[in-house]
């Protein structure tokens, strides 16, 4: 299924237009009164707008968890066993908790799209109406060699006419797979040696410069919210948008989707919710702990950390935190009480290790929770998300707080797994004929 452009009814191009100027521009230049607005003038102003995805709608399932004695070489062992409610009742906002067994709920956002990440389309759901609004002809962007952030940009621009151009971390592989090969197919992929990809900005910049040429104007997602009638004279109109998406407009897509699981029939705004997600760059997460604040939810978000330090995803937060607001006169001082420990609880994952490397027994369990479920995680991220969830589950008691898993998707990046690791692949194939 295609991303499609969604305008909303009231909305005509003018009024977006008008509307845009208004949010880039920061209240205090606004002369707007420093009384809060109400929560649904909030809701107003940041979702009145044009989307990619037609609709906010996630399919959400309810994983059932047991353990059941199996035996191996040392005798009877305790094994995990899942099962799929595929579709769970959710009343009023009163999520039914089973006393017998632990569970969680998963938000199937890796469903929205055949080669799109779920997290990728969120994030690209409010941008790529505003490039559109903006005229730009092509974006650059960057990523690891098998980027899923890259293949979504590069699909995503495919299917609206938009020119993507991707610069890829190091080498290019000797076969094609994966992400890497979705990207190759729809956008203009340039491998980057290491050393230079280290400075991310000068290398956009630089390489946007090539794409617009000398009769060609280069802007970034900032420029434009900041000053959203930069003059051209012709030739193309390069934005940049950061690696993974990492700007303040990705942010708002993620809120569309909190506003929506809060809906009443799902959800709901009073029960707690614990919203669990993988964090590559973070982007995700902080968009749906501002979600929660802007919507006054009880809910908490937790991430785990998988390509840095804390330190380095509490700098991010607080750089995205700081674009929002300024971007979108949104003033969070009212709710600086829900702030003070930032809007994400950031936590390391089961077996912390370095990015991107698979361990032992992981494809396994991959394995077994996709014969036992239906649905497919991958090692490297949603696996990690899967495994709080469970864990979190397990400590909440009936009546507690539910317990939500955002499945961001993943499972192309299976395939370039295969092409690294070999060995694990090879093993997993011999457990399958065992």
């Amino acid at each position: 299924m295609k991303l499609q452009l969604h305008r909303c009814p009231t909305n005509t191009v003018a009024s977006s237009a008008l509307r845009w100027v208004s949010r880039a521009v920061p209240r205090s230049l606004q002369g707007a009164s420093k009384a809060e607005p109400r929560c649904e003038e909030l809701r107003a102003k940041l979702l009145d707008r044009r989307w990619a995805l037609l609709s906010p709608d996630s399919q959400i399932q309810r994983i059932l968890l047991s353990s059941k004695l199996a035996r191996n070489g040392d005798g009877l062992v305790p094994q995990r066993s899942r099962s799929n409610d595929n579709d769970p009742s959710l009343e009023g906002g009163i999520v039914e908790n089973d006393s017998q067994v632990p569970s969680f709920y998963i938000v199937r956002d890796d469903l929205i799209h055949p080669l799109v990440n779920g997290n990728k389309a969120r994030k690209l759901d409010a941008l790529l109406p505003f490039l559109e609004d903006h005229s730009v002809t092509d974006v650059v962007t960057c990523g690891g060699c098998q980027s899923a952030h890259a293949a979504a940009v590069a699909v995503s621009c495919a299917e609206r006419g938009l020119r993507s151009h991707l610069l890829l971390r190091g080498e290019q592989p000797d076969v094609l797979t994966g992400y890497n090969l979705i990207s190759t197919m729809y956008g203009n992929v340039t491998y980057v040696p290491r050393s230079l990809y280290a400075d991310r900005e000068e290398m956009l910049i630089r390489h946007a410069g090539l794409v617009a040429g000398s009769s060609g104007l280069v802007v970034s997602l900032n420029d434009m919210l900041e000053a959203p009638w930069i003059k051209q004279k012709g030739g193309r109109k390069v934005a940049i948008v950061n690696e993974g998406a990492g700007d303040s407009l990705a942010l708002l897509g993620m809120i569309r989707l909190l506003c929506y699981l809060s809906e009443n029939h799902l959800f709901g705004k009073e029960r707690t919710v614990k919203f669990v997600v993988d964090a590559g760059t973070g982007t995700t997460a902080v968009g749906l702990g501002l979600g929660a604040i802007c919507l006054g939810l009880p809910w908490e978000v937790t991430a785990v950390m998988l390509a840095d330090s804390i330190e380095q995803y509490r700098k991010r937060e607080l750089q995205l935190i700081f674009d929002f607001r300024r971007h979108f006169g949104f003033n969070l001082v009212h709710c600086s009480n829900r702030m003070d420990n930032g809007v994400v609880t950031w936590v390391e994952r089961h077996q912390p290790r370095k990015f991107g490397n698979v361990i032992d027994r992981e494809l396994e369990v991959c394995q077994q929770i996709a014969q036992q479920t239906g649905i497919l995680v991958d090692p490297i991220y949603t696996l990690a998300a899967w495994e709080l969830a469970t864990s979190l589950s397990e400590k909440e008691e009936r009546g507690g707080a539910n317990v939500v898993m955002l499945h961001t998707g993943g499972m192309l990046g299976m395939f370039g797994l295969a092409q690294r690791y070999k060995s694990h692949f090879r093993t997993l194939k011999d457990q399958s004929n065992g």
